[in-house]
């Protein structure tokens, strides 16, 4: 018989409360279940100084009910990995959402309590070119380091973020070892669908990996999937493979929490998130990590609400990523795909001993254009260019080419736009600022440049 841990006191939504029964205590992230109903999952949260126990509701049952006994499974909550869930589309609970049997051989903790060796951890200096112009120049990506996508809605972050799958996973042309995770948390059904056709049309499914808790899910059932996607990429780079780590969107993992925060009546803290936002971004980035065994890259979405940069749940982020990509609205309305921000994106691998000095040099330069074109399109929008320097018309002119020519045609979305894609590499990118900042094509029309390849 299993041992009874205690009774339900109180039902709030995805929260619940028990009663312990006598000396039987759980400690935190303990899994419970009714005793009635061996398919419902409860997850200790907390637990107060009266042994009243805090509960997660992960899968809930019509036989929850005030004064419900309650038993312990006796472990935490495991989730499949190894060799047998690539290639497929899971839940949290290891469940197939691609109609086919899983009989994976392989479970790992979602919470891992062994203490991380920080003198193995990898500091990243390798490029991943992605193909990207405007990424590769701007905020190039370093194998092993994290990269954040940042938007407000209808920019373009997921048909980026597929984009990179595309670019960095279909054509990586590695020694086999790299798999990939990509872990949708609170987005589209439609999305992960789409995803998942496009990964099994390019035949790269099989070492891709799909956790997928939909927006309409219970907030507890995202809130931990994006730490069980983070649990199988960190067994996957245990067993020396290099992992790719996708996720979408780390808003909505913050939503969650913030959620289950108002159910449990926790006093908010600054624009209205749960204390505890900061340390639970950082408890997922800090998993996020490179060391001598192998890497995990992480690209992740991450929603600005009302594209705010300075919103709680994006700031607590900024502190982890290598490179940051600013989608911007005006870039947007202006016609210039994808819509990043060139002067808000940045990545810590611009440096000599990381890109290499013509390239550096090259962005200082590019940078500065940029900078100084700002408040020449301030002058323009008033009286036009008529009432410009010579000097002024030439700073104008150039910004304008350089911002058209990183604008370019996505393979993700040649079918809705008709036009084919533009890969090109980060050598031949550099080679053509150069020729842009040097007035090569000051005479050609910037309007043609736009969704162009290399000049």
């Amino acid at each position: 018989m299993p041992i009874v841990y205690g009774t339900i006191q109180s039902i709030e939504g995805e929260v619940i409360t028990i009663k312990t029964a006598g000396h039987h205590t759980a400690t935190i992230h303990d899994m419970l279940r009714l005793e009635d109903d061996e398919d419902s999952r409860f997850e200790v949260f907390s637990i107060d100084s009266n042994g009243v126990m805090t509960c997660l509701v992960l899968r809930d049952s019509p036989q929850m009910k005030r004064g419900a006994t309650v038993t312990h499974i006796g472990e935490h909550l495991h989730i499949p990995s190894g060799s047998e869930i690539l290639g497929r589309a899971i839940t949290l609970f290891g469940e197939p959402l691609d109609g086919k049997a899983l009989h994976p051989k392989k479970h790992v903790p979602l919470f891992d309590r062994n203490k991380r060796d920080y003198e193995q951890v990898l500091v990243p200096h390798e490029i991943i070119e992605t193909g990207i112009k405007v990424i590769d120049f701007f905020a190039p990506v370093l194998k092993g380091g994290k990269v954040g996508l940042f938007g407000g809605a209808g920019l373009g972050k997921t048909v980026l973020l597929t984009e990179l799958i595309n670019n960095i996973v279909i054509h990586h042309d590695g020694d086999g070892e790299a798999v990939s995770v990509f872990t949708a948390v609170g987005e589209r059904s439609r999305e992960a669908h789409e995803l998942l056709l496009n990964l099994k049309e390019a035949g790269v499914m099989d070492t891709t990996v799909l956790l997928v808790a939909q927006m309409g899910e219970r907030p507890a059932l995202r809130f931990r999937t994006a730490l069980a996607g983070a649990a199988i990429a960190e067994d996957f780079r245990k067993h020396n493979h290099d992992v790719l780590f996708f996720m979408d969107n780390v808003y909505r993992y913050s939503q969650a929490g913030y959620e289950l925060s108002t159910l449990m009546n926790t006093i908010p803290s600054e624009d209205g998130y749960q204390p505890s936002l900061p340390s639970e971004i950082g408890g997922l980035h800090e998993r996020l990590i490179s060391t001598n065994e192998g890497s995990i890259t992480s690209i992740e979405a991450i929603y600005m609400p009302s594209d705010d940069v300075n919103d709680l749940s994006v700031s607590s982020t900024f502190r982890y990523l290598d490179a940051i990509v600013v989608l911007s609205r005006d870039v947007y309305q202006q016609g210039r795909l994808p819509a990043v921000d060139l002067l808000a994106s940045t990545s810590s691998a611009l440096s000599t001993d990381r890109v290499g000095k013509e390239h550096y040099e090259t962005y200082v330069k590019a940078k500065a254009l940029l900078e100084e074109a700002v408040h020449i399109e301030r002058l323009v929008q008033l009286v036009g260019t008529s009432e410009l320097s010579k000097e002024n018309v030439q700073v104008y002119t150039r910004s304008l080419l350089l911002k058209n020519y990183m604008t370019q045609s996505f393979a993700v979305v040649e079918k809705q736009t008709g036009k084919k894609s533009t890969p090109t590499t980060r050598t031949q990118t550099v080679k053509d600022v150069q020729k842009i900042l040097a007035g090569e094509l000051d005479s050609v029309d910037p309007d043609s440049l736009r969704m162009s390849g290399n000049l």
